[in-house]
């Protein structure tokens, strides 16, 4: 997967969380993606400005990313 293809998702995964989830869905998001952004060393600030959320949700990502380690996600 491409960075804007990354940010595509991100922005659609963003807009289709249900009302007051969306920093939750960010979060889904890095733990979703997070091995393939740190194996390709994609830039999340990036990832983000081609999904036009707010710049601030690097943060989100990020954390998001970090749990990804821990989680499995093939279930």
């Amino acid at each position: 997967m491409t960075v804007a293809e990354l940010g595509k998702k991100l922005k659609e995964m963003y807009n289709s969380a249900p009302d007051k989830e969306q920093v939750t869905f960010i979060h889904l998001f890095g733990i979703k993606y997070g091995e393939e952004i740190l194996r390709n060393h994609y830039s999340i600030a990036e990832i983000v400005s081609i999904s036009g959320i707010k710049d601030s949700y690097k943060t989100e990502v990020r954390k998001g990313i970090n749990l990804s380690k821990y989680v499995n996600t093939t279930i």
